[in-house]
């Protein structure tokens, strides 16, 4: 299979590629009920020295930085209680965390989560966590940004891989809020 963007030896459905993808990514795939076939996310092999965006851009294509985004798993906390959740923006901006996510979260204060506790309770690789399989009950607030592009290079759990996911797709996920200003 020719994957749908970039330029990669190996492409294949995500469906066909669980094997490759962490536990509750290859979980999420399995039960995937969204608007898109879950056939048209193509997992794509790459190797992890590639793996800063800079380094794989010049690697797999060039057009990648326009099309890829990051996971970003954030804490925000009021009172006693921390609340988890993942944001999803073009890896060309970066996450209003003090300003969009801390308001959507009704937050006092909101911060990137430790590397420990976003692999913890994601169950993925630092570097690679991607928000299908992630915690149901996680909020999921993705730019809009994301959702209009054909195609969007996402982690797939691991450091090794990638996922080709139709941007709509991202709109479907459990718990996802489309928030007009997250990436800056």
């Amino acid at each position: 299979m020719r994957a749908p963007i970039g330029h990669f030896d190996i492409a294949v459905p995500a469906p066909d590629a669980v094997g490759e993808l962490t536990a509750p990514v290859a979980e999420a795939v399995r039960n995937w009920t969204g608007s898109v076939s879950a056939d048209r996310i193509v997992y794509v092999d790459t190797d992890p020295q590639w793996a800063d965006t800079a380094v794989f851009v010049e690697h797999y294509g060039r057009e990648l930085l326009e099309q890829s985004a990051n996971c970003v798993v954030v804490a925000g906390k009021r009172g006693g209680t921390t609340t988890l959740a993942a944001c999803i923006v073009l890896s060309t901006t970066r996450v209003d965390v003090n300003g969009v996510v801390r308001r959507q979260l009704g937050v006092r204060k909101a911060s990137f989560a430790s590397m420990d506790t976003a692999t913890g309770e994601t169950g993925m690789e630092y570097g690679g966590i991607t928000p299908i399989g992630l915690p149901s009950d996680w909020p999921v607030l993705v730019d809009p940004a994301v959702v209009d592009l054909p195609y969007v290079l996402v982690g797939s759990g691991r450091r090794r891989g990638k996922l080709l996911v139709p941007g709509k797709a991202f709109a479907d996920l459990p718990g996802a809020v489309v928030l007009e200003g997250l990436g800056v």
